[in-house]
């Protein structure tokens, strides 16, 4: 039993009987040789684990329930109204530009899983421990699927699988880059639903202020003012993008009065700046940029939150934590985002 087990198991017998309760709070540890004599009477503080960089892409995107063993998505596009004479009081069925259709793409569900032995003796010795590994392991596959949202290419296996390869999420940097955004081919095939993302080649050898500027005129302005659109860009990227107050006048105005709040690229133009390390740079001076409403441009579709498993006889004196989690993540509308590529 732990100190924080004796504590309130005291505390419960003194409110049923009124009676004064003693707690023994010398016990030996558990962990032979733990302490400095053998066997040991050691204090442990309560377990922690170093903070992890979470997945800011489910923070800002839209997040919906699923079951079954994929996903399919439906877009409707085209338009219904006379593209010549939408006035009037004559209807002429299908007579838009494009005529009015569907698009649908299906993806199928991704696992992320975890096998986690722990000795039984530290379980029972270490404070807080049991919280302290469902919370990093949840931190974790926060991690590991942000990193596959964005980096991955689900159409092509890797030397490397950390990513997920073809068992992996299908990341931002794969959609095809175009002057104009689009979604992609339609159908329930892996293949399909890999849609253009208007985007902005990076002018010079360093990123300006100029870069910034027509980026943001790529942006549809119907999107402009919906919460949730915001900046996300790699720390080093924003790091480079404050060194902008060294140059010309219209740099340094952009550098130092830009925010909303006067801090350092806090804001650009309204639209906060979040950073995010798997967006990555691409050489000295090149770097990639998403700015989009986040809700619209991305949706995350979790199956099961998480499931963990905790298995006792699977070897003398452990603990195994079993645990997956299944999701899928897909661009849901392609004229939500653009971004900037380094090159």
């Amino acid at each position: 039993m732990t100190i924080t087990e004796r504590i309130l198991s005291g505390i419960k017998q003194t409110l049923e009987t009124g009676e004064k309760v003693t707690i023994d709070l010398r016990e030996a540890s558990a962990i032979t040789g733990s302490g400095d004599g053998v066997g040991g009477r050691t204090f442990f503080d309560n377990a922690f684990a170093a903070l992890r960089f979470a997945n800011p892409i489910r923070e800002m995107s839209r997040v919906i329930p699923a079951s079954g063993s994929s996903v399919q998505f439906v877009a409707k596009t085209g338009n219904a109204t006379n593209s010549t004479n939408p006035f009037g009081y004559t209807f002429t069925p299908n007579s838009g530009s494009p005529n009015i259709n569907t698009s649908i793409w299906q993806l199928p569900t991704r696992v992320i899983t975890a096998q986690l032995p722990v000795r039984s003796a530290v379980m029972s010795d270490v404070n807080y421990l049991n919280e302290t590994l469902v919370e990093d392991l949840m931190l974790e596959f926060a991690q590991i699927e942000g990193a596959s949202m964005v980096l991955n290419n689900d159409q092509a296996g890797s030397t490397t699988t950390i990513n997920g390869a073809t068992n992996g999420l299908r990341g931002l940097d794969m959609y095809t880059s175009a002057g104009a955004s689009a979604f992609g081919t339609s159908g329930t095939a892996i293949t399909n639903g890999i849609h253009s993302i208007a985007t902005f080649t990076q002018a010079a050898a360093a990123v300006s202020y100029g870069d910034i500027t027509d980026m943001t005129r790529l942006f549809p302005p119907q999107y402009w003012n919906l919460p949730g659109t915001a900046w996300m860009m790699h720390p080093q990227t924003i790091h480079e993008l404050r060194n902008l107050g060294t140059g010309g006048a219209a740099i340094r105005q952009f550098a130092e009065t830009g925010d909303d709040d006067g801090g350092a690229v806090v804001n650009m133009f309204g639209f906060p700046v979040i950073a995010n390390p798997n967006i990555q740079t691409t050489g000295a001076g090149k770097f990639n940029i998403y700015l989009a409403n986040w809700p619209r441009f991305v949706t995350i579709a979790d199956v099961e939150e998480m499931t963990i498993q905790a298995m006792e006889q699977t070897a003398p004196g452990f603990i195994t934590l079993y645990a997956e989690k299944r999701l899928v993540s897909t661009v849901r509308d392609p004229f939500a985002g653009i971004r900037l590529v380094g090159v």
